[in-house]
């Protein structure tokens, strides 16, 4: 194809010519409203360039305790170097990193504290789980051009942990990593229910089932905020009878169905108004991400609902959580991939669902919601 590229090309072609000059450079820094722009712009390069080591310190300290030393602070550094078995000189430089992230504060001389998103982490050990968790994803992006590079069913560190595909699909060992998987998803939960919570208006006195549900975090927050709503959980057998016991004294047994099966090869229980895939989907790579769809569908009675929560590609304002966070989590885990709301409405329609909407919600960064009708 001869001719002009479009005009969007050419622009964009322009504009980076024009920022990769030093000379335009050289002027940005000293032009008052510029300067401002180019040293944001300079701010987030260099935090692009030096992410990992904050992630590294994050990681340092939570696996450290350090948040929970602070807690009680304020604390001296030598109480900090005995507590944590670092010398004094490494507790020192380990809390001006995490002074540096707001995790830790210096309130007096020798007197350190929680930071303010010391303050919020410390208290919140979901969050801490993620955090610890990640030390699975450090590995396999050691080397990340060999990661690209490697065929999906080439197993990683995060792939072997993250057993519960293949759970789904047969694998022999399943117990203990499908408990694993359901305990971190519990612990991470909450943030995805809080945001459907308050983007979403459940039926009252409706039913609601939660596929894929793992030990039922999900169900227990829709629950306490909706206590006339009926409650389903689907899941792997193993995973409903561990979750079973726990779940009904939290919810209340008498409001509660637990459906044990596999949610690709048995059909979704019936007699549901709402049902829910909570950061299921994306998991899944194409074709068995359509076939889940399709059976959700099958289940549904005319004007019953489906509703999908979880990170997805191309948000406006949380791109790097879809596509850069989630795009190379989800390689490494050799199953599935972040979808962008256009492509999962697609989906849908392609399943049978007649309708669908986009629910905004307060942090997309954390979860998106989308809701189709049989």
């Amino acid at each position: 194809m001869t001719g002009k590229p479009p005009l969007k090309v050419r622009w964009i072609a322009r504009r980076n010519a024009i920022f990769a000059s030093p000379r335009f450079q050289y002027w940005a820094a000293r032009i008052p409203f510029i300067k401002s722009v180019a040293r944001t712009r300079a701010t987030q390069m260099f935090d692009h360039l030096v992410g990992f080591s904050y992630s590294q310190v994050l990681r340092a300290a939570v696996e450290s305790g350090l948040l929970d030393i602070l807690a009680d602070g304020p604390v001296g550094v030598s109480h900090v170097a005995a507590t944590t078995d670092l010398s004094e000189e490494a507790a020192l430089r380990l809390l001006r990193a995490a002074r540096a992230l707001d995790l830790a504060e210096e309130a007096q001389p020798d007197g350190w504290m929680l930071g303010q998103q010391g303050a919020v982490l410390q208290a919140d050990p979901g969050t801490q789980a993620m955090i610890r968790h990640h030390r699975l994803l450090y590995s396999d992006l050691e080397d990340t051009m060999g990661l690209l590079r490697r065929d999906r069913k080439e197993p990683t560190a995060l792939s072997r942990y993250w057993s519960y595909a293949g759970a789904l699909h047969g694998a022999a060992e399943r117990g203990t990593e499908t408990q694993e998987y359901s305990e971190l998803m519990a612990a991470s939960q909450r943030f995805v229910a809080d945001e459907v919570l308050g983007a979403f208006r459940f039926p009252k006195h409706g039913r609601l089932l939660d596929v894929g549900g793992g030990h039922g975090a999900f169900l227990r927050r829709v629950g306490a905020a909706y206590p006339e709503i009926g409650l389903g959980l689907f899941d792997l057998p193993e995973v409903v009878d561990s979750a079973r016991g726990a779940l009904g004294k939290a919810v209340g047994g008498e409001r509660l169905q637990c459906h044990p099966g596999n949610f690709f090869e048995d059909p979704i229980p019936q007699g549901y108004d709402l049902v829910s895939l909570v950061r299921i989907l994306h998991d899944h790579d194409d074709d068995p991400a359509m076939a889940l769809l399709r059976n959700i569908r099958a289940s549904l009675a005319p004007g019953a609902r489906l509703l999908i929560a979880e990170p997805m590609a191309g948000i406006p304002g949380a791109e790097p959580m879809g596509d850069a966070f989630f795009g190379l989590y989800l390689w490494a885990m050799g199953s599935g991939r972040p979808r962008t709301p256009d492509e999962i409405q697609d989906m849908l329609h392609r399943a049978g669902f007649s309708r669908t909407r986009i629910v905004p919600t307060a942090q997309p960064v954390i979860a998106s919601c989308i809701v189709a009708s049989a």
